[in-house]
């Protein structure tokens, strides 16, 4: 009824806005955020390398995850990749108002996903150089790379 006022727009599956606000710049990500309708969700794996720009990595997807248990289907989804991961609460912070994986958090999943060498190792360098990541885990990521690279 509202659509047909005008009064909101369908924005994707099940998600809203009102019209007279404008689309922001990282629209996108958030309504991979809404459409979830997961509560714990998080920007993740390759998306948020991309996000907190310390890697010229260039996901073809928004990646977000969710915890384990999480399970739906939505129509709408087929811009996403979904992970399962019962993520602490440290390991989530936030980039521009989007519940976003930490810059460490997001290296040690792209290591397992199987994000090239060449980026994870741009992300780990770049990462520690903006502050992003404490030695101690620059050291961890990069020997974990390192071993990933000796398998």
């Amino acid at each position: 009824m509202l659509v047909h006022r005008g009064t909101l727009e369908r924005a994707a599956h099940g998600v809203y806005r009102f019209p007279q606000y404008p689309v922001g710049e990282h629209d996108n990500l958030m309504l991979a955020m809404l459409w979830t309708r997961v509560p714990e969700a998080a920007l993740s794996h390759e998306t948020a390398l991309d996000a907190c720009g310390i890697s010229d990595v260039n996901p073809n997807r928004i990646h977000v995850t969710v915890g384990k248990q999480s399970r739906f289907r939505r129509a709408g989804g087929a811009d996403y990749v979904v992970h399962h991961e019962d993520l602490a609460p440290d390991r989530i912070g936030w980039w521009q108002q989007i519940p976003t994986v930490t810059p460490a958090t997001a290296i040690a999943q792209c290591l397992a996903y199987g994000t090239p060498t060449y980026l994870l190792r741009q992300a780990i360098e770049r990462g520690h150089a903006q502050g992003y990541l404490k030695t101690a885990e620059r050291e961890a990521l990069a020997g974990a790379l390192e071993a990933r690279h000796d398998r």
